[in-house]
C-alpha cells in the first residue's frame, strides 16, 4: 500500500458509502407510500433507476469531470480520468484511496437526481425519466458538485463559501431542479381539489428510517476519516432531525389543531437537509437551532405550491429547497471557526461570511434551475415527458402490481371505467347504501349493469369503513 494509507479511514469510508448508497432504496420506500397506490412500482422503478443509470455515467465521465483536473475558472473539471483512468487502490486522496473517494461521491449523485422524482410523481414518463436522469446528472450536478467539492472549485476558492456536506450540490440543487421540472410538467388536474393522501404511512416511516440512517453516512462521511470533525458531524445530525421535529409539529398543531405522522417524518428530513452543510461548522446548540428553523421554515414553505399554483408533489421544494437554503445561511450565523477558521455573524465574525454564503445560494439555486428548465422543456418535447392525464385518474396497465388485492381508491377509478362504457349502467363512487339498491334493482337481468351494482355495493360498504375509522 502506498505511504499514508490508513485502515481505519478506509473502512469508515467503505462503510459510509454503503450507508449513502442505501439512502435511495430508503428514498424509494419513503416516496413509494406517500403516493397513490397506482404509483406506488413507478417511484420505486425512478429510485433504482438512478442506481444504474448514474452509477455507468459516474463511471464514464462523471467522476472526472467533477473532479478532474480543473479546466478553467473553477467551472467544471476535464476528462483526465474518464472511466476511472488514475483512480484506484493505489493512489490516495488523502488517507484513502481514491476509488473510495469517487464511489463516496457517486452515492451523493445517485441520490441527487432521485430526490427530483418526487416533484413529478404520477406524472412524467419513464423514458423521459431516463433522459432527464442522464442530462441533468451531466449538466447540472456535475459542475455544482466541481464548484463546491472539489478543491479548485469558484466557490470553495474564489467565493470563500463552506458547504460541508453538500447542502448547495445536492439539497438546494434537487429543490430548485424540482421547482423547474414539476412548472414544466404542469400540474395534475385534481392539484388543488385533490391532494395526495400517503396510501402507506409504514412505509414512508421505513423509508425515513433507511435515509436517517443512511444520513450519518453523508455527512460524518464528508470528513473523509474518523477523526477530526467526523463525530461532531454525526452527533449534529441527530441534534438537527431532533430539533426540526420539534418545531415543524408546533406550527402543524397550530395550524391543523392535530400533528400527523407524515409531518413528523418530513420534519425528521428537514431537519437533516438544513444540517447537511453547516455539520461541520457549528457547535451542538446550533446544529439544535438550525433543526428547529428548518422545521419550522419548510412547515409553511411546504404550503406554497398552492399559492403559486406549482405542483411540487412530494414537496422536494419545501423540504430540500427551503432546507438546503436554512442550512446554508445557517453557516453565515453559527459557523464556530472549529472546522474552517471562518466564523459566524454570532460568533463575531461580522457579515462577512453570511454574504458568501448568500451568493452561494443564488448562483446554484439560479443554474439549477435555469439548466434544469431547458433540460425539461426539450425533453418533452423531443421524447415526451408528461403523462397523459388518464394515467393520472385511471390505474395503469403493468403487468405487476404493488399490492395483489383492490383499494377503494382502485374500486373507484375501475367503476369510473364501466359508467362510461357503453352498456354499461352508472354505479359511481359516493353512491351508498340507496344509491347502490336502486342499481342493482334498475340491473334486472342484465350480467354487466348487475356486476356493476354488485361493485356499487362493495364501494359502499369501504366508503362506511373509511368514514368509522
Amino acid at each position: 500500500m502506498p505511504t499514508g494509507y490508513d485502515t481505519g479511514n478506509t473502512a469508515w469510508m467503505m462503510a459510509s458509502t454503503a450507508m449513502v448508497l442505501l439512502m435511495t432504496p430508503g428514498l424509494a420506500f419513503f416516496y413509494g407510500g406517500m403516493v397513490k397506490t397506482k404509483h406506488v412500482l413507478v417511484m420505486l422503478k425512478m429510485s433504482f433507476a438512478c442506481l444504474s443509470l448514474v452509477t455507468v455515467l459516474w463511471l464514464a465521465i462523471g467522476y472526472s469531470l467533477a473532479f478532474g483536473k480543473d479546466a478553467g475558472g473553477g467551472l467544471i473539471g476535464g476528462l483526465d480520468h474518464a472511466f476511472f483512468r488514475g483512480v484506484g487502490m493505489t493512489t490516495l486522496h488523502g488517507s484513502i484511496p481514491t476509488v473510495i473517494f469517487a464511489c463516496f461521491q457517486m452515492s451523493f449523485a445517485i441520490i441527487t437526481v432521485a430526490l427530483i422524482s418526487g416533484s413529478i410523481a404520477g406524472r412524467a414518463t419513464m423514458k423521459g425519466w431516463l433522459v432527464f436522469v442522464t442530462a441533468w446528472t451531466l449538466i447540472v450536478y456535475v459542475p455544482t458538485a466541481h464548484w463546491v467539492f472539489a478543491p479548485d472549485g469558484w466557490i470553495v476558492t474564489s467565493l470563500g463559501a463552506l458547504d460541508y456536506a453538500g447542502g448547495l450540490p445536492v439539497e438546494l440543487s434537487s429543490g430548485a431542479s424540482g421547482l423547474a421540472v414539476a412548472i414544466v410538467l404542469r400540474k395534475r388536474r385534481d392539484f388543488e381539489r385533490d391532494p395526495i393522501r400517503p396510501h402507506n404511512l409504514p412505509l414512508v416511516v421505513i423509508g425515513l428510517a433507511l435515509l436517517w440512517f443512511g444520513w450519518f453516512g453523508f455527512n460524518a462521511g464528508s470528513a473523509l476519516q474518523v477523526e477530526g470533525s467526523a463525530p461532531t458531524t454525526f452527533f449534529n445530525t441527530q441534534l438537527a432531525a431532533a430539533g426540526a421535529m420539534i418545531g415543524w409539529p408546533i406550527i402543524e398543531k397550530w395550524r391543523l389543531g392535530h400533528v400527523e405522522m407524515l409531518g413528523v417524518a418530513s420534519a425528521a428530513v428537514a431537519g437533516m437537509v438544513a444540517i447537511t452543510p453547516a455539520c461541520g461548522e457549528v457547535s451542538p446548540v446550533g446544529a439544535l437551532v438550525i433543526g428547529f428553523v428548518a422545521g419550522v421554515v419548510c412547515c409553511f414553505a411546504i404550503n406554497m405550491k398552492y399559492k403559486i399554483g406549482v405542483d411540487d408533489t412530494l414537496d422536494v421544494v419545501g423540504v430540500h429547497g427551503w432546507g438546503g437554503i436554512v442550512g446554508v445561511l445557517s453557516v453565515g450565523f453559527f459557523a464556530t471557526a472549529a472546522m474552517s477558521g471562518k466564523k459566524g455573524l454570532l460568533y463575531g465574525g461580522g457579515l462577512d461570511q453570511l454574504w458568501r454564503q448568500a451568493v452561494a445560494i443564488l448562483a446554484v439555486g439560479s443554474f439549477a434551475f435555469a439548466m434544469t428548465w431547458l433540460i425539461a422543456q426539450a425533453i418533452d418535447r423531443a421524447v415526451g415527458f408528461r403523462t397523459s392525464e388518464e394515467y393520472e385518474n385511471v390505474p395503469g396497465r403493468e403487468e405487476e402490481v404493488a399490492y395483489d388485492s383492490e383499494t377503494l381508491e382502485q374500486i373507484r377509478d375501475r367503476m369510473g371505467e364501466q359508467a362510461e362504457e357503453p352498456g354499461r349502467t352508472p354505479a359511481r363512487a359516493g353512491t351508498g347504501v340507496g344509491g347502490a339498491a336502486s342499481a342493482a334493482s334498475a340491473a334486472g337481468t342484465d350480467p354487466a349493469a348487475q356486476d356493476a351494482a354488485l361493485l356499487a355495493e362493495v364501494l359502499s360498504v369501504l366508503e362506511r369503513r373509511e368514514r368509522d375509522k
